[in-house]
């Protein structure tokens, strides 16, 4: 995520060079507002769904996580690409704008390694996510049955659902030992 945020922060910067080399404002203001934007709703919308999942095995926290970061790995692939009037400064925009302004054209490459960098770092950590998620028996039924019963809401009861737990957690010894009067051991 860090990655991602400095990756939106060299966008700005090279969209602003974009700008003055004679490219759109727009762009530099969409930059301004996925930096605005996707800074904070990375760590709300998947970060904490990664979270909750891991910590409470919950299959629809799971599915929750890979919707939202996979939707935001395709919107980084679709940065890395860089198509003009997104607002970054990748692929396309840069190779293009080589032939209006070098020293822009080569501001923006950075931005584009970036996004490339930081779509393939997504793609390793979705594969290993994934790998975790049905090493431990996930499915997509798994999360639908969570959603139909309502217990994704509730870990503590969706962990009561699934133990086996019964009876008194204590062992039936007392708690305090019984030693023998006067130290007579035998």
């Amino acid at each position: 995520m860090a990655v991602y945020c400095i990756t939106l922060v060299v966008n700005i910067i090279a969209c602003l060079a974009w700008w003055i080399g004679g490219g759109y404002g727009v762009n530099f203001g969409l930059a301004i507002l996925w930096l605005i934007l996707f800074s904070p709703c990375g760590y709300v919308c998947w970060f904490r769904p990664a979270y909750k999942a891991f910590r409470s095995d919950s299959s629809f926290n799971f599915m929750a996580f890979f919707f939202i970061f996979g939707a935001q790995f395709i919107l980084t692939i679709l940065q890395a690409i860089g198509f003009s009037g997104w607002g970054a400064c990748g692929w396309l925009a840069a190779i293009t704008f080589f032939s209006t302004s070098v020293a822009a054209a080569v501001f923006m490459l950075f931005p584009a390694i970036m996004f490339t960098m930081s779509a393939v770092a997504m793609l390793i950590c979705i594969l290993r996510v994934h790998k975790i998620y049905r090493g431990a028996g996930g499915s997509f039924q798994k999360a639908q049955d969570e959603w139909n019963s309502g217990t994704w809401r509730n870990p503590p009861s969706r962990e009561a659902q699934y133990s086996n737990f019964s009876g008194n957690s204590l062992p039936e010894y007392p708690t305090v030992p019984n030693y023998p009067p006067g130290n007579q051991w035998p």
